[in-house]
């Protein structure tokens, strides 16, 4: 088993930057793919990016390519989503979440963990 805590949320600007990070307990951490999923309200979970459990394979939504970046320290058991050129559009709760599998895949409903969500607001 694997426990998220994701941290770093805020408040910021449109077309500033903001970095959220995932913490994981267990000593396994390396055998997860971590994904990054969105939700705003009234709306679903949306995917945003993923990385695979070496770190060496990541995959994004065409809504963030270029202006995110996901990097993961399986030394450190915490993985990091880099959001630069933020729109009020990136403005949801983000969720990080685990699966056992050396791929991340785009579909929530595959992810067996997940953290508690930290939230990102941008104000245009």
């Amino acid at each position: 088993q694997v426990q998220l805590v994701e941290s770093g949320g805020g408040l910021v600007q449109a077309g500033g930057s903001l970095r959220v990070s995932c913490a994981a307990s267990g000593r396994t951490f390396s055998i997860y793919a971590i994904g990054w999923f969105r939700q705003a309200p009234g709306k679903e979970r949306e995917f945003v990016a993923w990385i695979s459990r070496g770190g060496a394979t990541t995959y994004y939504a065409d809504s963030v390519k270029g202006r995110f970046t996901i990097s993961r320290d399986n030394a450190k058991n915490t993985v990091a989503l880099q959001m630069n050129s933020l729109k009020p559009e990136d403005t949801a709760v983000y969720y990080c979440s685990a699966r056992q599998s050396a791929l991340g895949v785009v579909t929530p409903q595959m992810y067996g963990y997940w953290g508690q969500g930290t939230q990102v607001t941008v104000s245009s």
